[in-house]
């Protein structure tokens, strides 16, 4: 699922997962039930809260299993409770009840990790902060508060009816803050604004210090901020490394005054959608590579802050043959006073040298239904656009689908060598699942006006991802679309061990695709270890904020930062 999207790590979660700092399992040998939690009689009713307190739900609540998977159902957990916490007052009491009773913990806000971080068998009690979703104004911090466990879409529509103006997050409307923000994040808007995190103001975070004690910290990037480490940290570190989020705060950096309307990143009145469907049949080995050769060339042209194809985003998702076609989906700002030619030129670029010819978008692909009503582009209003675009992903709504997910930051455009892997291995007759893809998402732009070390996030100069995944919906079905996502992913970077080194062409893996194999050797045989792949030149500076901020390793999982 992209993340412009949700993608999120924790592309889901809050920051914080707790699993233990071993190395993440084989992905085909997770379960869909693991014990651990202690049983209790159908039909049982978790107690009333008094007043303040949180509610708890306990195995046999009704609530209960519901409250223990996340959007991928590969993974469900098991803890002995989940609480569902409703101000950082109650986070810290969780917190603290958790570190005195010796409990492993996990937080979810929007449950769209893609890994075992959250619901493992270590979890004992799961923190669920959808609870804590306010957005609003702080004229103290002439900040916007938008607490963890509010989804993107509760905070595009807050921050967008009242003042008018958004932040450039994903596309999934029902990822929560807390995971997407602490990876980074981006969107369709980022390629003219930047990552999420490069509007973070300030954040809200509960630790645990070496005296055992939970506390909430605020962190801002003031320079003289004592907590600015940790305010840096949470922007692309992902999520389950620090504490426990519980808001965050919005100012784009360089915002002056006192106006609300002028302190955050203004959305275009309107945008240009195209969506487009190129058929497999006419996708012969050359066809497929011009069209993966241009998207790429394109893309290295086009890439820079200054570009005037800057507000242009698209995703072209290459199913599986299974599918029948191929999908395009771009957007552009609609206000350009020539939106409709920059359109037609990116457009006739990528079908430039090939006999493909566009049409309509009239079956599902990937994660999207049928669009054929956008193949003539289509003028909408911003958040209007926003909302159909996220909610016409299928996949969100469909809580039986399970997932394998890998991903890719590229700086030039795939060679032929993985171009011809990639059609090898999406044409491959053995293996028949439409919703097998590897998808190609923008990027670029003002992302990479960003220094590696200014914050977390150190890719910043990709002109595009990629991002690999299957989804099924049954689990006697797992090891047929595990073994499909890594053979290709494989075979496209076999020249470098099996994964994205970085170098000329590629710089890692984007932290919010969560992918368990990274830690494997038997997948990784590139020699570079997974952090490095995430976290480049950065690690060791998250390494040492992690020992200044949670000493005793409480917030953890299969790949969370050790600390120096």
């Amino acid at each position: 699922m992209t993340d412009m999207n949700r993608r999120s790590l924790l592309t889901g979660t809050v920051a914080l997962a707790a699993g233990g700092s071993i190395p993440a399992p084989a992905a085909d040998q997770a379960a869909p039930e693991q014990p651990g939690a202690p049983e209790a009689p159908a039909g049982r009713r978790s107690p009333r809260p008094a007043g303040g307190d949180a509610v708890t739900v306990l195995p046999g609540d009704p609530r209960y299993e519901a409250l223990v998977v996340g959007n991928n159902a590969r993974w469900v957990g098991r803890p002995e409770s989940v609480r569902l916490v409703a101000s950082t007052e109650q986070v810290v009491r969780a917190v603290q009840e958790a570190v005195d009773g010796g409990k492993r913990i996990s937080v979810r806000s929007g449950g769209h990790c893609y890994a075992d971080f959250v619901f493992n068998s270590e979890v004992q009690l799961v923190i669920d902060t959808t609870p804590m979703h306010a957005v609003h104004f702080d004229e103290q911090r002439r900040a916007f508060v938008v607490e963890a466990g509010a989804t993107l879409l509760q905070a595009y529509e807050e921050l967008y009816k009242t003042w008018g103006v958004t932040i450039p997050g994903g596309r999934c409307y029902s990822v929560g803050a807390g995971g997407h923000v602490t990876g980074g994040g981006y969107g369709f808007l980022s390629r003219k604004h930047g990552l999420t995190s490069d509007h973070l103001y300030a954040l809200e975070v509960v630790v645990v210090g070496a005296d055992g004690r939970a506390r909430s910290v605020v962190a801002t990037r003031e320079p003289d901020d004592p907590h600015r480490d940790l305010w840096w940290a949470h922007t692309g570190a992902g999520g389950g490394n620090f504490g426990v989020v519980t808001r965050f705060w919005f100012r784009t950096p360089g915002a002056e005054g006192e106006d609300p309307a002028e302190l955050l990143v203004r959305p275009p009145k309107e945008v240009l959608i195209n969506a487009a469907a190129l058929p497999w049949a006419s996708l012969d080995s050359a066809n497929f590579a011009a069209l993966v050769r241009n998207y790429g060339r394109w893309h290295e042209r086009n890439s820079s802050p200054d570009s005037p194809y800057a507000t242009l985003c698209s995703f072209l998702t290459l199913c599986h043959q299974s599918n029948g076609t191929v999908s395009l989906l771009t957007q552009i700002d609609g206000t350009l006073p020539d939106a409709e030619r920059l359109l037609a030129d990116y457009l006739a670029e990528l079908t430039g040298g090939s006999r493909i010819t566009l049409q309509p978008l009239t079956r599902p692909a990937g994660e999207d239904r049928a669009m054929p009503q956008l193949f003539t582009p289509r003028r909408l209003p911003w958040l209007t656009a926003t909302k159909y675009l996220g909610s016409n992903n299928a996949a969100l709504a469909n809580p039986t689908l399970r997932g394998a997910h890998k991903s890719v930051y590229l700086r030039q455009g795939f060679t032929d060598e993985q171009i011809a892997a990639l059609y090898r291995n999406l044409t491959r007759t053995d293996h028949h699942n439409p919703t097998s893809t590897v998808s190609l998402l923008s990027y670029g732009g003002r992302i990479n006006s960003v220094r590696p070390d200014e914050t977390a996030s150190v890719q910043r100069d990709s002109t595009f991802k990629a991002l690999f995944q299957s989804l099924w919906p049954d689990q006697a079905d797992d090891d047929a679309n595990i073994a499909w996502t890594r053979e290709i992913y494989r075979d496209v970077f076999a020249a470098t061990g099996g994964y994205p080194v970085p170098g000329d062409q590629t710089d890692g893996c984007y932290i919010n695709y969560a992918d368990t194999d990274i830690t494997d050797p038997a997948h990784n045989r590139s020699g570079i270890p997974w952090y490095t792949l995430y976290y480049g030149a950065n690690y060791p500076r998250l390494q040492r904020i992690k020992a200044a901020y949670d000493p005793r390793g409480i917030f953890r999982h299969p790949q969370s930062i050790t600390p120096a």
